[in-house]
């Protein structure tokens, strides 16, 4: 068992392995890793490999110095799985669907482990939605369910959130899901071999400390090696892309009345087995309209 994750240090980025309340900066141990992503290291190197090199590598830092950054690369494909607990769809008053409902996110929309999240000036709806992750370690296309968890490295969480009106502006979930810094993902990737086939994993997610949503993945309307499955069907799957696997009830737009996220709190999900991913929420600190910072066209005249 590994648990990878993107590190700065000393303002330096790389790649490091987290052991208990420290990390090794594997860049120590293979220099080409300064600098690199998790998704550039699994391709360069591959997951076993990494986890030699920190055996290897005497150097040992203690995780506080540490800023944690989304486990991905910028170019990493985020494909969300949306209505995929059955208790979460009862809640909505939504029927079961008979396929994967999915939308994406873009990186920009996630932060990592303790940086804040923004609350969009835009909007009194924003919502907390915590959510287990599937992070791909091999590539692949059109992989059979039987051959799916081959192709899964580990798994991470995500505070994956909604910006609830906006979700609803359309049929299409995408405005509501890609505010700039609306959600976060982390705090690292633990490899899959921690935990035993079949291993279903309960989700806590708390603002203020105080806990809104504790559910279980035997909830799951379809399986990860189904999502997988579904998904490599139409694009190819490559390693460090991440598949967010939906959240359980508890949502605050269910609630009576409505409880959204606000600038001050303090939201945490947890994953047993895996962490804690925690972030403050902050205001928009772009409210108002975006100035055209362009210089204007000058004239060739003279």
């Amino acid at each position: 068992m590994t648990t990878l994750a993107n590190i700065v240090l000393d303002g330096r980025p790389g790649i490091g392995v987290v052991d208990r309340d420290s990390v090794v900066p594997l860049w120590d141990a293979a220099p080409d890793l300064a600098g690199a992503t998790l998704a550039q290291a699994l391709a360069t190197h591959g997951a076993a490999a990494l986890a030699d090199l920190a055996d290897a590598c005497p150097v040992r830092v203690p995780a506080s110095r540490v800023a944690w950054r989304p486990p991905m690369d910028a170019a990493s494909k985020i494909i969300c799985v949306g209505l995929n607990f059955r208790d979460h769809a009862a809640e909505a008053k939504l029927p079961i669907p008979v396929h994967p409902s999915l939308f994406v996110r873009f990186a920009s929309s996630l932060v990592g482990h303790e940086e804040p999240i923004v609350a969009p000036d835009v909007s009194e709806q924003f919502d907390y939605e915590g959510e287990l992750v599937a992070v791909v370690g091999r590539a692949g296309r059109r992989i059979p369910e039987h051959a799916a968890m081959d192709h899964v490295l580990g798994y991470t969480i995500m505070a994956e959130n909604s910006v609830r009106d906006w979700q609803r502006h359309a049929s299409q979930a995408t405005a509501g899901k890609n505010f700039a810094a609306s959600g976060a993902v982390g705090p690292w990737c633990v490899t899959r071999d921690k935990f035993a086939p079949g291993t279903t994993f309960r989700i806590v997610t708390r603002v203020n400390g105080t806990v809104v949503q504790d559910g279980d993945t035997a909830q799951f309307i379809f399986s990860l090696p189904q999502v997988v499955a579904y998904v490599s069907t139409f694009t190819e799957l490559l390693p460090g892309d991440l598949i967010a696997l939906g959240t359980p009830s508890g949502v605050g737009m269910a609630r009576t009345p409505p409880l959204w996220l606000r600038p001050g709190d303090l939201l945490e999900v947890e994953v047993p087995g895996i962490g804690t991913l925690r972030n403050r929420v902050i205001p928009d600190l772009a409210a108002g309209p975006v100035a055209d910072t362009s210089q204007p066209e000058r004239s060739q005249d003279r």
